[in-house]
């Protein structure tokens, strides 16, 4: 799997998104306790709502990004996100409301909805083979898990040294590192998508919206979006007000709770090459959907009778981190090989950047607004039925008999028209 890192373009952009996201890793321990520092127990709904803030940028920009991405300079669109980024992470010490959080956030957030969808479709033409773009997905995924896994046991460590308000330092730094890595390599132009005179972003957004509603696999897809972020909501949002509250337990145990989500991520990131090599993405990616659903009953079901075990949490946000980690690695493998052309892949990377989002925008303020008001035991259980929900309509939206098939061939005709009638 770590062959790809010869590459040395690639070398370079895994490891800025590692940096970066190791210093994202240290900003969300951080704004979990400033939101437990600002409003104590209703910090799940201070939560719930930063991250909604969060989810309405990713949805609102990174559509326009993506379809702009073939007009812009890669480096530059990538470096200027940083920037930004690192920016409104020296500025998160020094707030003193609830709202500025929000304002703060949803800048930060609209930077990183320019830079993922614009990353994740400069990959395919730096690696374009297969079996490397594949491999170059699980590398990318444990990137992610460093966030959840080794972000927070950096913090806890940190959090024995320093108070949390100096963690953003390091969000800031690892911004300034992602920058100065993205700046020391070429990348290869996008290529260009005809369009007409007067075509504009929001158009060239629709578009890809489109993309992702033309194959069965990619609209499930859009379910399987719904499964993850009911699971990764529960534990974002609610494990800070668990550990403290519930659990009674310090500071840095919120660290480990997180922790324990990423290691199972990172064990499954680790096996799906060789894994997606022998059974393809959905024989994976949708048993993993059916997971998240029974573990929130049974963590519901705990937290409503008063049970109190510590390991049994850090079980269950193992097995939840080992299910979301199953249906996100293969996401990059489906959309490459069910968009026809490779001059949509950003369009059609920053419509899944996207509406993976709007689910979050659903499951954020559903487990923190019901945390804060009907308790965590409700917040899970609301949460399981609505990741059942969407793992059986993933199902039924990805046939057996369907799932080697790309575009039918209807839709990929319109699509062919819709190319042409761009074209200057």
């Amino acid at each position: 799997m770590f062959s790809v890192l010869r590459n040395r373009t690639y070398r370079h952009l895994f490891a800025a998104q590692a940096i970066a996201l190791l210093g994202t890793g240290l900003a969300t321990v951080a704004l979990s306790l400033l939101a437990y520092d600002l409003a104590g127990g209703n910090a799940s709904a201070v939560l719930g709502t930063a991250l909604a803030v969060k989810m309405v940028a990713y949805v609102g920009i990174a559509p326009v990004v993506g379809a702009l991405a073939d007009r812009l300079p890669r480096r530059t669109l990538l470096v200027a996100a940083d920037l930004v980024r690192g920016t409104v992470a020296l500025a998160l010490p020094f707030v003193t409301e609830v709202w500025q959080v929000y304002v703060l956030i949803f800048l930060l957030q609209s930077a990183s909805a320019a830079f993922t969808p614009t990353f994740q479709a400069t990959i395919p033409d730096v690696l374009p083979a297969e079996r490397d773009y594949t491999r170059a997905l699980s590398l990318s995924r444990l990137a992610y898990d460093m966030e959840s896994l080794f972000s927070p046991v950096l913090a806890a460590g940190l959090l024995t040294l320093i108070t949390y308000d100096r963690l953003f330092l390091g969000t800031a730094a690892g911004f300034a590192a992602s920058a100065v890595l993205v700046v020391s390599v070429a990348l290869p132009k996008p290529a260009p998508r005809e369009r007409a005179a007067g075509q504009g972003a929001l158009a060239g957004a629709a578009y890809g919206m489109r993309l992702l509603g033309s194959a069965p696999r990619l609209r499930a897809l859009l379910a399987l979006n719904l499964a993850v972020a009911a699971a990764g909501a529960m534990v974002v949002v609610n494990t800070v007000v668990l550990v403290r509250d519930h659990f009674a337990r310090s500071v840095g145990d919120v660290s480990l709770a997180l922790g324990a989500f990423g290691a199972g991520s990172m064990a499954v990131a680790l096996a799906l090459p060789r894994v997606l090599e022998r059974v393809g993405d959905r024989a994976v990616m949708l048993p993993a959907a059916f997971v998240p659903a029974p573990v929130l009953a049974v963590v519901g079901a705990g937290l409503a009778a008063g049970v109190r075990s510590w390991p049994a949490l850090l079980g269950a946000w193992a097995v939840l981190g080992a299910a979301t980690s199953a249906m996100v690695t293969p996401t990059g493998r489906l959309i490459r090989g069910a968009v026809p052309g490779k001059a949509d892949l950003p369009a059609a990377f920053a419509a899944q950047f996207s509406l993976s989002h709007v689910a979050w925008l659903l499951t954020y303020p559903l487990a923190g607004y019901l945390a804060a008001r009907a308790g965590t035991a409700a917040a899970a259980g609301a949460l399981a039925a609505v990741g059942l929900a969407a793992a059986v309509a993933a199902a039924l939206l990805w046939r057996p008999e369907r799932a080697a098939g790309a575009y039918r061939p209807a839709r990929r005709a319109r699509l062919t028209r819709e190319r042409a009638a761009t074209a200057a």
